[in-house]
């Protein structure tokens, strides 16, 4: 970039993000790096910052993944502050963990795998050993047997897809689900109408839900009790959504066969009944890439246009552009920032072109256009008012770069 061309915004990045990601940004009217001062906006992948002196320059912080457990959500939603996510860009890679996981399991191919590593001899001995011992490795097939899936986001119906398609009989329970996610689900899932009925009815149980408070252990010593004997825990979704010493105690009765999970902990290290990997479900070329691309398209069009898709805290709001001059506001869902918004802009002579505003929970958002230039002290007076949390001015940049 020539010295003398200033870039429109700065983007900080605390972790490697895939450079097919990077280059969505408009070369002209970015600068990226991981020593950036007064950013825009911060990349980050699994990078702590939960303790982070975030930059007050900040617009947005953008992760390149879907949990944000490692982001101060809460505190940037304070400050008016987007957190955007990419859910389902690493849904296949997971769903392919997840049956990997479950054929380990089903097939006792670790368990097989460890015994083999231990064999000393020739050949005709080894071969003499194997066929001896095998029939301590033997498994089950997946044909008829049940499939019980927490959580029918992306990547829950991605599961419950597979598992049919190997003929196993799929029941998934999912309160929270929503219209999309049920229009793309397949017929041939039957519906819980409680976890408990989905664990007394599974012989193998997958977990795919967000880690908040609702879930903190939402596997644990009552709903393991609940579960058939000898079932098969998968947990791809977070560390502490299952109650570890009630998977070991389930395993210890026999409740629980094998516990197959992506969280490495020491309580879980070297028990037989555990299958632990090293949090791999979406380290893959293909999830990396995808989640990158996603959230550098979602930044962009944020802070070009001021239009939000997916984020953790924040209603999704876009508008197409039928002017130059744009304002987005933040403000704390109470009535008449709207109405406040529509007064300052009136008696600032600027005609209101579009406005849309959406809310969710305790966060509203709006944007509006207007047909000629913003000054900088109509944006400094909406941000006076009363629950607004942010708010700037987003026109059309003078380069526009697709």
């Amino acid at each position: 970039m020539p010295e003398h061309q200033q870039a429109a915004f700065k983007i900080l990045t605390l972790n490697h993000i895939a450079p097919a990601g990077l280059e969505r940004f408009p070369a002209d009217n970015y600068q990226i790096g991981k020593n950036i001062v007064q950013p825009d906006a911060i990349l980050v992948r699994s990078h702590n910052m939960l303790n982070m002196d975030i930059p007050q320059t900040i617009l947005a912080i953008g992760r390149a993944g879907a949990g944000t457990n490692n982001i101060p959500v809460h505190a940037m939603s304070e400050r008016g502050l987007p957190v955007f996510n990419t859910p389902g860009a690493n849904a296949n890679a997971v769903k392919e963990l997840v049956l990997a996981g479950l054929l380990l399991a089903a097939r006792n191919l670790l368990p097989a795998l460890r015994f083999v590593e231990t064999l000393q001899g020739d050949d005709e001995a080894l071969h003499k050993l194997a066929e001896r011992e095998k029939k301590r490795f033997s498994g089950m097939e997946l044909p008829g047997r049940t499939l019980g899936i927490i959580g029918l986001g992306e990547i829950g119906r991605l599961v419950a897809d597979a598992a049919i398609k190997l003929g196993m009989k799929v029941v998934g329970y999912d309160p929270n689900i929503t219209v999309e996610s049920a229009w793309s689900l397949s017929s041939e899932v039957r519906k819980a109408q409680s976890i408990e009925a989905l664990l007394r009815t599974s012989d193998f149980i997958t977990v795919h839900v967000p880690l908040v408070d609702t879930t903190w252990h939402l596997i644990n010593e009552k709903s393991i009790g609940n579960m058939k004997q000898g079932t098969i825990l998968l947990n791809f979704s977070r560390n502490t959504i299952v109650d570890e010493e009630a998977v070991l105690t389930g395993a210890s009765s026999g409740k629980i066969k094998f516990y197959v999970c992506d969280f490495p902990s020491q309580k879980l290290q070297h028990h037989d009944s555990v299958i632990t990997l090293p949090h791999l479900g979406a380290s893959t070329l293909e999830a990396e890439e995808n989640c990158a691309v996603m959230v550098v398209n979602q930044l962009v069009d944020f802070l070009q246009n001021g239009n939000i898709t997916n984020t953790v805290n924040f209603p999704n709001t876009t508008m197409e552009r039928e002017s130059s001059y744009r304002i987005a506001v933040a403000n704390e869902n109470v009535p008449n920032i709207v109405g406040q918004i529509s007064t300052d802009l009136a008696k600032a002579g600027l005609n209101i072109h579009n406005m849309v505003n959406k809310s969710r929970g305790e966060i509203a958002y709006t944007l509006v256009d207007v047909d000629s230039p913003v000054p900088q002290q109509v944006i400094s007076k909406i941000v006076s008012i009363s629950g607004v949390l942010s708010a700037r001015y987003v026109p059309v940049p003078i380069r526009q770069v697709n």
